[in-house]
C-alpha cells in the first residue's frame, strides 16, 4: 500500500507518528515549502530562514535515513503555494492508496487536513503527536467542570505523571514551587554564558538568499543568523545549556540585562517547538544535572516547569477554547500599536532593549516579552488581536498553539481570567527592581506626573481607573485599588491627565500601517 506522508514545518522529528510504523519501499514523505505559511502574518525574517533551513536538513537526514522525500521547495514556478495544493500535486505525482499525518498544531491547518480525505478520494489517517505531554482527551478530562483552570494544578497533574522530580507522592525538596527564589536581579557577569552560534552551511546560505529576496518587507534583519538548523547542532546547544547556564538559570530567570540578549536562557524553544529537540528528554536531563549534583533544585524546577507547565498548559488551553479564542477582548481594547514595535526607535529604554533584540535576533526571554513588551501594550489598551499577531509575527518559537493563550490570555487579559487570575500589570517599579533598565533611560523611573515621568507610572493607575467596573472585585488587586483610593482627587487627576497625554501624543506618532 503506498502512502503519502506529509511533513510540516513543526514536524522535524525523525519518530514523528506518521512514520514510526511506515515502510520506506512503499512511503513518500511530502515536505512542504508555501507561500501560505510564510505570510499569513509577517514573519520575522529569522524565523523563516530558520524553519526553511531545518526543514532543509531534516529532508537530508530522512533521505539519509532510507525515506523516499518529495521536497517543494518555495521557488519552485509550480509550487501552488499552500498544503492543500501541494497535496494535490504529490496526488498526482504518486498515487498514493491512502494520507497519513500527524495533527497539526494549529486550528487553520487542522481545517485543511480535515477536508483533505473528501477532496482527494482516498483515506487520510490523522494520528496523535506524542511529542507532548498531555494529549488532548486528557487535558479536557482535567479541565471538565473546574470553575477556574489554574496552570499550577495542572502542573503538578504533569509531575506526578512523568514522575518529575518527585520522591514518591511528593514533590522532590517538599514543594512544588521554587518562583519565589527565581527573582533576583542579575549584574553584569565576564562569565556569563552565551548560546553557540552556528555558522550557515551552503543550505543555510542558499536560504538565507532567497529569504532576502522574497521577504525584503517582513520584520527584523537576517544580519548575524546563527541559530541551529539540525538536530545534532540544536542537541550542542542543549548539551552547552545544562552544563553552563542551568545552574544559575533559576535565580536570574526573570532578570534583565542592557545589552544582554540572553543571560542563563537556554534558547532552546525553537528547537523544541520545531521538533529538533524532545521536550521531556530535556527535563530528564535537567532533573539529571540536579541529582548528580550539579544544578540547584530551584533552576531545575523552574525549568521543568516552563516545559511540561507552562508549555503544556498553553497548548491545553488553545486546543480546549477553540478557534474563536482569537477574537476575545475582554477589556475592549482597540488601540493600535506604536510604529516603532517593529523597529525599536524609541525613548523608553526598556523597551527599546527588548525590541531592538527582538527586530535583531528574532528572540526575547519570557519577562522581556511579558511585563515590557506585553505589559506597556496592556497598559495603553492595546488591540489583543494586533498583540497577539506581533508576536506571532517577531518571534523564532512563535507557533499559534503556544503563542496565542500566552499573549492574549496571559498578557493581554483578553479571555478576562480564564487562563490567568489578574492582569500582568506593572509600573515602572518592577522593571527598576528585575533590571538596569530604568538607569539608561531618559525618563524618571521615580516620578509618576512631570515631562521626564515614566510613562509606565501614570499608565497603571490609568489602567487601574479604567477598568475599574471589570477589575475593581479582583482579590488580587484589592491593595493596588486601595492604594489609589487613599490619593488626593488632585494627585488622581494629575496622574490621569500624564496618562492622558502620553497616549494622545502615541496616537499622534502613528501606528506601524503594516
Amino acid at each position: 500500500m503506498k502512502t503519502l506522508v506529509p511533513v510540516l514545518g513543526d514536524q522535524l522529528t525523525m519518530t514523528l507518528t506518521s512514520l514510526r510504523d511506515a515502510d520506506p519501499a512503499e512511503t513518500v514523505v511530502l515536505m512542504m515549502e508555501v507561500g501560505d505559511e510564510t505570510t499569513y502574518v509577517r514573519h520575522h525574517k529569522q524565523k523563516i530562514a530558520f524553519i526553511l533551513s531545518a526543514m532543509r536538513h531534516h529532508a537530508a537526514a530522512l533521505q539519509n535515513a532510507g525515506w523516499t522525500v518529495d521536497y517543494v521547495r518555495l521557488d519552485d514556478p509550480a509550487n501552488s503555494g499552500s498544503f492543500t495544493g501541494e497535496i494535490a500535486r504529490a496526488v498526482q505525482r504518486h498515487a498514493p492508496d491512502r494520507i497519513v499525518v500527524t495533527e497539526a498544531g494549529e486550528w487553520r491547518v487542522v481545517a485543511m487536513i480535515d477536508g483533505w480525505q473528501t477532496l482527494f478520494g482516498i483515506p487520510v489517517e490523522i494520528r496523535g503527536d506524542d511529542r507532548f505531554v498531555c494529549d488532548h482527551a486528557e487535558f479536557e478530562a482535567w479541565a471538565k467542570d473546574r470553575k477556574q483552570l489554574t496552570m499550577e494544578f495542572f502542573y503538578r497533574v504533569m509531575r506526578r505523571k512523568t514522575g518529575l522530580l518527585m520522591d514518591g507522592k511528593d514533590p522532590v525538596g517538599g514543594r512544588w514551587n521554587f518562583d519565589k527564589e527565581n527573582r533576583k536581579p542579575a549584574k553584569a557577569d565576564l562569565f556569563m554564558p552565551h548560546p553557540h552560534v552556528f555558522k550557515p552551511d551552503v543550505t543555510t546560505r542558499e536560504v538565507l538568499a532567497l529569504v532576502a529576496e522574497h521577504f525584503a518587507d517582513h520584520p527584523g534583519t537576517l544580519d548575524g543568523f546563527g541559530y541551529a538548523v539540525t538536530a545534532a547542532q540544536a542537541e550542542k546547544q542543549a548539551a552547552y545549556f545544562l552544563d553552563q547556564a542551568l545552574p544559575r538559570f533559576g535565580d536570574y530567570e526573570d532578570a534583565m540585562l542592557t545589552g544582554e540578549r540572553y543571560l542563563w536562557h537556554s534558547i532552546l524553544s525553537p528547537y523544541i517547538n520545531a521538533g529538533l529537540l524532545d521536550p521531556l528528554d530535556l527535563c530528564r536531563r535537567a532533573v539529571a544535572e540536579y541529582e548528580a549534583g550539579r544544578a540547584p533544585l530551584n533552576s531545575v524546577e523552574g525549568y521543568v516547569r516552563q516545559i511540561i507547565g507552562w508549555r503544556e498548559y498553553m497548548r491545553g488551553i488553545y486546543w480546549r477554547e477553540g478557534p474563536d479564542y482569537v477574537s476575545r477582548n475582554f477589556l475592549d481594547h482597540h488601540r493600535q500599536l506604536p510604529g516603532w514595535y517593529w523597529t525599536g526607535d524609541t525613548d523608553m529604554h526598556c523597551l527599546k532593549e527588548a525590541i531592538g533584540q527582538t527586530i535583531a535576533t528574532a528572540h526575547a526571554h519570557h519577562i522581556q516579552r511579558l511585563m515590557v513588551t506585553g505589559n506597556f501594550a496592556l497598559l495603553i489598551g492595546a488591540d489583543p488581536a494586533e498583540v497577539h499577531r506581533w508576536y506571532l509575527e517577531v518571534y523564532i518559537d512563535a507557533y499559534e498553539w503556544v503563542e496565542l493563550p500566552n499573549t492574549l490570555g496571559m498578557s493581554q487579559f483578553g479571555d478576562g481570567g480564564l487562563l490567568g487570575s489578574k492582569p500582568y500589570i506593572s509600573s515602572g517599579a518592577y522593571i527598576d527592581r528585575m533590571s538596569d533598565y530604568c538607569g539608561h533611560c531618559r525618563y524618571d523611573v521615580r516620578k509618576r506626573v512631570g515631562e521626564n515621568a515614566c510613562p509606565y507610572n501614570a499608565l497603571y493607575w490609568d489602567f487601574l481607573h479604567r477598568h475599574r467596573d471589570k477589575l475593581g472585585d479582583n482579590m488580587r488587586l484589592r491593595m493596588p485599588y486601595s492604594t489609589w483610593d487613599k490619593q488626593s482627587a488632585q494627585s488622581r487627576n494629575e496622574t490621569l491627565g500624564q496618562a492622558e497625554t502620553f497616549l494622545q501624543a502615541l496616537d499622534a506618532s502613528g501606528p506601524a500601517g503594516y
